[in-house]
């Protein structure tokens, strides 16, 4: 056995799959897809499933294994993952982050533990267990495979829910990844903020360092308020974050720069008037200068929620699942962005959910891991929900 096992007692199959999948170098900025696809490949055929892959972007395939219902008419349950992980800084982590590394007390360190090859490995193998128990489900089950997640899902999910092919899906419900919880609850998501990203445009009058210039770029960077009054709006609770991340100008230390760029990342809850909002936006500038201008790199406007209503046909498949197994659920707004964006945008509803509790929350973090003990209780939980979701009843558009 080698050193940093959790027990000399031969480890979980789950478990090997899910380290092997972790030590797959999915990473950006150059993720090894072809790696995956292949592990993926092996996985379909281990499972007696058909495989179909659809290229929606040069070099981004997604791929799709279906387990058919025995009503193949009903709409489907997806299950949803994405395959590429976030860069690391390997300087600060303890082990070496695609080692897969287990200590003692069973936590697994490596990129993409919670985010979220976790997600993907528990999926495989609740169905991979369902179908050992000779379990036949009414609904035709997707497991769903996509790239380019982590750098905002347009070569990936984006795209797909746009090609025929994901029509063909015919998806009533999807699932899509979540966060860990260091409590004793699993937190659901329902919903995300909206980001938006925007750059604001300060010209000003150029001139020497050793002058006196009025209506500088700066005074006017200065004047543009946003930081403030974005500030106020959190503490009002009409946004969730805000941050500064990028000042940009100048040249030199006695050249005044003839412009100045500010730029803000916003997470705007779904409860919040976007157009009224950016009303707002303009007004700040205005008041900064006649010229200051902005711009976006992103601007998301979806601001479709998943219903947890409890007479939802869904809701009460997953939440009633989730009790019978006495697992105490949160429901919560996401803080980031998901592919589930997407897919609510839409029309199909979609339930962030990774079962993690009892985990700090190190998804993008140093040293993310997840402890095996977490992981394989999350099979058991996705084993009920899946054969929950896939029995839910026809309703009346359906019949």
């Amino acid at each position: 056995i080698t050193r940093g096992q959790s027990s000399p007692e031969v480890e979980d199959p789950s478990v090997s799959l899910f380290r092997e999948y972790l030590r797959l170098r999915t990473v950006h900025p150059d993720p090894d897809y072809d790696a995956a696809l292949r592990f993926l490949d092996r996985i379909a055929e281990e499972l007696g499933l058909p495989m179909k892959k659809i290229e929606v972007c040069p070099g981004r395939v997604v791929s799709i294994m279906t387990w058919q219902g025995t009503d193949p008419t009903l709409k489907s349950i997806l299950l949803n993952s994405h395959t590429d992980v976030v860069p690391v800084y390997q300087e600060h982590w303890k082990y070496d982050a695609f080692s897969a590394f287990k200590d003692a007390e069973g936590n697994i360190y490596a990129r993409g533990s919670q985010d979220m090859k976790c997600v993907t490995i528990q999926y495989i193998q609740a169905v991979r267990r369902l179908k050992a128990e000779g379990r036949k489900l009414m609904r035709t089950v997707h497991l769903m495979f996509v790239p380019d997640e982590e750098v905002g899902g347009h070569k990936g999910m984006e795209t797909f829910v746009k090609h025929p092919e994901f029509q063909k899906l015919n998806i009533g419900f999807a699932l899509d990844e979540g966060l860990a919880n260091p409590g004793e609850a699993f937190t659901v998501f329902y919903g995300e903020r909206n980001p938006w990203w925007i750059t604001i445009h300060c010209p000003g009058s150029p001139g020497h360092g050793s002058r006196f210039v009025e209506n500088t770029a700066a005074e006017k960077l200065v004047r543009v308020d946003v930081q403030n009054q974005l500030i106020k709006l959190s503490k009002s609770k009409i946004i969730k974050s805000l941050n500064m991340t990028m000042v940009k100008g100048g040249v030199a230390y006695n050249v005044i720069p003839a412009e100045m760029d500010v730029s803000f990342d916003l997470r705007i809850p779904p409860t919040v008037n976007l157009q009224e909002f950016e009303r707002q936006i303009k007004d700040w500038c205005k008041e900064a200068g006649e010229d200051v201008t902005y711009e976006f790199a992103q601007k998301h406007m979806n601001q479709n929620v998943t219903s947890t209503e409890e007479n939802d046909p869904w809701w009460i498949a997953f939440s009633s699942a989730c009790k019978a197994m006495n697992l105490t659920l949160e429901k919560e707004i996401f803080p980031a962005a998901t592919d589930s964006r997407f897919i609510r945008a839409v029309g199909i509803p979609a339930i962030g959910f990774s079962p993690m509790n009892r985990t700090p929350i190190l998804l993008h973090d140093h040293n993310e891991y997840l402890n095996e003990q977490v992981f394989l209780k999350g099979i058991s939980v996705f084993e009920r929900l899946i054969s929950a979701l896939a029995s839910v009843p026809a309703s009346p558009d359906e019949a």
